[in-house]
């Protein structure tokens, strides 16, 4: 598939889509059901292929890779070291098939691939010099326990009915509006707490390992400072006051989980063979790595547009980028106490 018949590359080797809508139509046309159709059910769209695919990995750990409830009860090391040897199962297997399709095979070269270069060898920046090697340590050492610390939390209420609980049978449209309605929740927590470790002191404590990752690969999606691994998985919360089903916790933790492989996989579109491609359209989240101060959470809601940091990557939005930080540095200049005569 040629990559220059949906997009253009520059001299210092970035990639960028040609029609790349900064508002999905859903916003630009709120009053159009056919519009609200097709971002439902097309393709791409909010249900299908990404959110489906969760959910259908979500389904196959629930029933065949999750103790009974009534099993977790009480903590005991048995089921817990399942649930953390899942965990890192899954995670290996979904981040290592996007970095060995892409990286280590390279099987598409550097088509649709937003920076023509490949991850950082050699570089001090990264722990052990190699960039791949240090998402890869943060990733498996901790992400995956702190995962792994609020599934077995999350498993542990629900078996003793601390918190509120649902059923399908009882409840059908309930349990079906609250499983349709968790990536965007995901969403909105996603967008408050990003803009939280993005200020002063907290950047450089939680968020700055992260960002060591300007040109992101699969594994960088989740290569977090444990701290920052703490905050983001609060997202499961929400379902120890909503009145809940395991299945959508757990649907919400893996959805945490697993999607940051592909947020962060640096590439526009998977060609699978020919040109049958899977669209990855991660440019939005791709800029924030790329220039740091905007798009700070996904498009379904356009929160960025609201508080004026959405990037749509023309030369147009590197202006308004400009004017917003020279403000800034003024805002804080006139804010700054006078020095002592």
């Amino acid at each position: 598939m040629n990559d220059t018949l949906y997009g253009t590359r520059d001299k210092r080797g970035y990639w960028k889509p040609s029609n790349w809508p900064l508002l999905l139509s859903i916003h630009t046309q709120p009053t159009r059901p056919q519009v609200w159709l097709r971002y439902l059910f097309g393709f791409p769209g909010y249900l299908w292929p990404w959110s489906t695919v969760y959910f259908l990995i979500t389904l196959g750990v629930w029933y065949y890779l999750t103790p009974p409830l009534e099993m977790m009860r009480q903590f005991s090391v048995g089921w817990i070291s399942f649930i953390l040897a899942r965990n890192a199962g899954l995670v290996l297997l979904v981040y290592g098939t996007f970095h060995a399709l892409l990286y280590i095979q390279r099987r598409q070269g550097t088509d649709f691939k937003y920076n023509i270069k490949w991850p950082d060898i050699g570089n001090p920046t990264f722990l052990f010099g190699n960039q791949t090697a240090e998402n890869v340590f943060w990733t498996m050492c901790s992400g995956v326990p702190v995962l792994t610390a609020y599934e077995v939390l999350t498993w542990w209420l629900f078996a003793n009915e601390y918190v509120p609980y649902v059923s399908f049978a009882e409840h059908p449209i309930y349990f079906f509006a609250v499983l349709v309605l968790i990536p965007l929740w995901r969403e909105a927590h996603f967008y408050f707490i990003h803009r939280l470790i993005h200020l002063g002191p907290l950047y450089n404590i939680i968020h700055k390992v992260h960002h060591n990752n300007v040109n992101p690969g699969p594994w960088s999606g989740l290569s977090m400072h444990t701290f920052e691994h703490v905050i983001y998985f609060t997202n499961v919360l929400i379902h120890f006051v909503v009145p809940s089903h395991p299945l959508h916790a757990i649907y919400e933790l893996m959805n945490a989980a697993l999607s940051p492989a592909k947020t962060h996989v640096g590439f526009h579109k998977l060609v699978v063979v020919g040109e049958q491609a899977i669209p990855s359209d991660n440019y939005f989240h791709y800029l924030h790595h790329k220039l740091f101060e905007v798009n700070y959470s996904d498009r379904s809601i356009p929160f960025d547009v609201w508080f004026g940091t959405a990037h749509d990557g023309s030369p147009e939005a590197d202006e308004q980028l400009f004017k917003r930080l020279r403000a800034s540095k003024a805002n804080k200049h006139i804010s700054a106490p006078s020095p002592s005569p």
